[in-house]
């Protein structure tokens, strides 16, 4: 309780100072969140900026984040097994093959539980903290600035969104990783984190989290950045047509193509640091170091193929998700970035 109102509280305080448009976007304005009448603007949407607006991308983050990496569970199942034994699980195909002639069909759906819950958490604080870190940085340095640097700007607020999202995740991640690559470990979220619990405390759920810091934050600067440019690029030298003369399918059509784009980009990126993880979480006596220097760079490296394919995936359909939740809750979508007047004014000057 206390700590989502602290949360709560944050979230209040930072869109109370965010007083400045990002990137000049029309229809979008800042809001005094403390009005309920100025919660949505004239055209319908809810205001840019409110108290509001931030929790409904966190809603949406939850959706696009619990869903998507739920429903890749079996993948993921034999990309950490993959990882923590590859003389048994030699490749994408023999790891489903082993499994279910070892342990049947239902062994695919191991550590659902956790990895719905975890990543519904980790969404709602990457999404949502996300959109509050690109407005308030935005703010910090200016609109001119803000389009200048806006990969910068990408990159940090994503890197701080990802910091605290982590550590909602990271028990749920343990849990789930012990259930899919330990002999012997409960196969329930309701039997397994009690029995890590019972055993290694508190720190057993939270071990892992340096690692996954190292594997998540890379992760997602790539994931937010990688979009928001791709996107960009795709109306600029791709679609025929500015993006308010596509339909919601196109728009959604570009969505998809530029999250898997990215998603491509945040498996290569993060994938040493995910193997690690798997491995302290399998081996509860292992230390990061000790992993390193027992699998060698190479073996970093073992399960990348599922991982692409599970991350591209993935993440193209979390940025449908997300996309699709801010039509739904009527959340202002702005359009590529556009260079401030002011900045273009500065630049003819300088040409003459």
């Amino acid at each position: 309780m206390f700590g989502t109102q602290l949360l709560m509280g944050l979230v209040g305080k930072l869109s109370e100072t965010s007083k400045a448009n990002l990137f000049s976007f029309p229809g979008v304005r800042s809001t005094d969140c403390a009005g309920s009448s100025n919660i949505v603007s004239e055209d319908g949407l809810v205001q840019y900026g409110s108290g509001k607006y931030y929790a409904l991308c966190g809603i949406g983050g939850m959706l696009a984040c619990g869903v998507t990496h739920t429903g890749m569970v079996p993948l993921d199942l034999v990309k950490c097994r993959i990882q923590v034994n590859p003389e048994k699980y030699r490749g994408i195909v023999s790891g489903f093959r082993v499994t279910v002639a070892e342990e049947g069909f239902r062994a695919l759906a191991k550590g659902w539980a956790p990895t719905f819950v975890g990543y519904s958490l980790q969404g709602l604080g990457k999404y949502g903290l996300y959109e509050v870190f690109k407005h308030v940085y935005a703010d910090a340095i200016g609109e001119e600035l803000a389009y200048e640097w806006r990969t910068s700007l990408y990159l940090a607020a994503s890197a701080s969104a990802e910091f605290f999202a982590d550590m909602l995740l990271a028990p749920m991640e343990a849990t789930k990783v012990r259930i899919q690559t330990s002999p012997g470990a409960p196969p329930t979220l309701r039997g397994c984190a009690p029995m890590i619990a019972r055993n290694e405390g508190l720190s057993g759920f939270f071990k892992g989290l340096p690692p996954l810091w190292l594997r998540q934050i890379p992760y997602t600067m790539m994931k937010f950045a990688c979009f928001e440019r791709t996107v960009e690029l795709l109306y600029k030298f791709v679609v025929p047509k500015p993006r308010a003369d596509c339909s919601k399918a196109e728009q959604f059509a570009v969505t998809f193509v530029a999250g898997y784009i990215a998603g491509v980009f945040c498996a290569i990126v993060s994938h040493p640091a995910d193997t690690i993880v798997s491995k302290l979480n399998q081996d509860s006596s292992a230390s990061a170091g000790e992993i390193v220097r027992k699998l060698g760079f190479a073996g970093l490296w073992k399960g990348l193929a599922p991982r692409i394919l599970m991350i591209g995936t993935l993440t193209a359909l979390q940025w449908f998700i997300y996309d699709s939740v801010k039509v739904v809750f009527k959340l202002p979508r702005p359009p590529p970035p556009e260079m401030p007047t002011s900045f273009r004014a500065k630049l003819e000057m300088k040409t003459h």
